[in-house]
C-alpha cells in the first residue's frame, strides 16, 4: 500500500512513473530479506528481522565510471562508510549498501568482493564502498550478526530498475518509525519542464522518530492514533531502563537521493541537506542517538575516467552544470520526495513481531485516510485554513 494509493499527496510536485527512486534512468535496487525465528533473544540463533538493501546508480560498471556526488549529516550517531573520499574527490565509484549497525563492515567487504570480480582485469585500484546503516536491535538479533557476504552479494545481483519492494524488507526489514513498523520507502519527483524537466529520486531507510511527533500532511497524525489503537514498541529490558533508542525517538533514517539533473559535488550536498527538511516536516529532529545521514549523486557527467592508478586520464574533462539559479525545483522536489518516501516506508510495512516477542504495529492505512480525510488534508496541496477543521 502507498499513499497515493490511498488518495494521499504530498506536496504539489508530479511523481515519476513509478513515484520511486528508479524513475532515475539507471537506477536499480536490490533487497535480500531475511526474516526467521520467533520467541526469546538467543544470540546467534534469532529471532532474526533484518537484512541488506543495495542502490546500483547507474546501467554502466559503476566501479569504473564514476558520478558526482556529496553527503549531508543531520546528526552523526551512525555510520555512511566511505564518505571521506567522496568528501575529498565528489566521486562516487560504486554500489551503495544498507544494513543494520552490526552488519556494515561484512556488506562493505562483499562490495569490495564485487568490485574485485568486475572490474577490467589488470587496474590497479583502492575501494571505499559507501554503506550505512540503521539499528534494528528493538525486533532483530542484531548482535548476532546474521547478514552475511552472501547475502550483500545476493541484494546487489537482484537489483532492478522497476518498482522498488518497501516496507519490511531488505535493510529496513526490522526498522521502526515514529514508534510505528518502519523500513524502507521511496518516491520521485519530475520537475517542471521549464526547469529542465529533471527527475529526482529519493530512497530512505526509516527508523526514527517519536509518535506524538509524526505530522502527515500538517496533521499531528502520532498524537491523533492512540496507545490503545497501535501500543508502541517496547523491549522487556527498557521497561525498567527508561526507554531505548528505538522507543524514545532515537534509531536513525538514512537517505539515498539520485537524479539526472547535471550536478556538480556541491550542489549534490545541497540536495542531500534537503532531505533533513522533509524529515522535519514530517516531526523528525535529528535526536542525540539518531543517525541521520543522507547522500545524493548525478547520473549526469558519464564518462568521466575513473583515474586508478597507472590509468591514462585526459589531462582535462568536459562536463555540464546545472545553473544554480534553477536548483530551487530539485530542492522542492527532495523534500516532498522525502516526505512521501518516509510515508510509503510506514503504508507499506505490516505489523511485525521480533525477539521477545516486541511488537512494532503498522500505521494503518483505512485510519490515516479518515484521520487526513476529517481535516481536508489528504491533499497536502490544499490550503493551510483546512487545518482549523480539527486537531492540527
Amino acid at each position: 500500500m502507498r499513499a497515493r494509493e490511498l488518495g494521499i499527496h504530498i506536496g504539489s510536485g508530479t511523481p515519476g512513473p513509478l513515484n520511486a527512486i528508479t524513475d532515475v534512468v539507471g537506477v536499480r535496487v536490490g533487497h535480500t530479506t531475511l526474516i526467521e525465528g520467533s520467541g526469546p533473544l538467543h544470540v546467534g540463533v534469532g529471532p532474526v528481522r533484518t537484512g541488506v538493501t543495495v542502490v546500483v546508480p547507474h546501467d554502466g560498471n559503476v566501479w569504473e565510471e564514476p558520478l558526482f556526488a556529496g553527503s549531508h549529516r543531520l546528526n552523526g550517531n551512525g555510520e555512511l562508510t566511505g564518505l571521506q573520499w567522496v568528501h575529498e574527490s565528489g566521486m562516487l565509484k560504486c554500489a551503495i549498501g544498507i544494513t543494520n549497525s552490526h552488519s556494515v563492515g561484512v556488506v562493505r567487504d562483499a562490495l569490495v568482493a564485487a568490485e574485485i570480480e568486475e572490474r577490467t582485469p589488470g587496474h590497479l585500484f583502492w575501494s571505499l564502498p559507501v554503506v550505512g546503516e540503521t539499528w534494528d536491535g528493538m525486533l532483530n538479533d542484531v548482535n548476532g550478526l546474521h547478514v552475511t557476504a552472501e547475502h550483500a552479494r545476493g541484494a546487489l545481483r537482484s537489483a532492478s530498475s522497476g518498482a522498488v519492494p518497501e516496507g519490511n524488507v531488505g535493510g529496513g526489514t526490522g526498522m521502526i518509525c515514529h514508534e510505528f513498523k518502519g523500513g524502507c520507502g521511496t518516491a520521485s519527483r519530475v520537475v517542471a519542464e521549464e526547469d529542465g524537466g529533471y527527475t529526482v529520486g529519493v530512497l530512505v531507510q526509516a527508523n526514527h522518530g517519536r509518535r506524538e511527533r509524526l505530522v502527515i500532511n500538517g496533521v499531528t497524525v502520532g498524537r491523533l492514533v492512540s496507545t490503545d489503537e497501535a501500543p508502541l514498541p517496547e523491549a522487556p529490558e527498557t521497561k525498567t531502563a527508561g526507554g531505548a533508542a528505538g522507543a524514545s525517538g532515537g534509531g536513525s533514517i538514512i537517505a539515498i537521493v539520485a537524479t539526472d539533473a547535471p550536478l556538480l559535488p556541491a550542489q549534490c550536498s545541497r540536495l542531500a541537506q534537503r532531505v533533513g527538511l522533509g524529515v522535519a516536516r514530517q516531526g523528525g529532529t535529528g535526536e542525540n542517538w539518531s543517525g541521520d545521514l543522507f547522500f545524493a549523486f548525478s547520473t549526469a557527467n558519464r564518462g568521466m575516467p575513473a583515474s586508478d592508478y597507472g590509468d591514462p586520464s585526459p589531462l582535462t574533462v568536459a562536463i555540464s552544470m546545472l545553473s544554480n539559479a534553477y536548483i530551487g525545483p530539485l530542492f522542492d522536489a527532495v523534500v516532498e520526495a522525502t516526505e512521501e518516501a518516509i510515508v510509503n516506508a510506514l503504508l507499506a510495512a505490516e505489523t511485525m513481531v521480533g525477539r521477545d516477542g516486541v511488537t512494532a504495529y503498522r500505521l494503518e492505512p483505512a485510519r490515516l485516510v479518515q484521520i487526513l480525510g476529517e481535516r481536508g488534508r489528504l491533499d497536502g496541496r490544499e490550503s493551510d485554513d483546512s487545518q482549523e477543521r480539527g486537531d492540527r
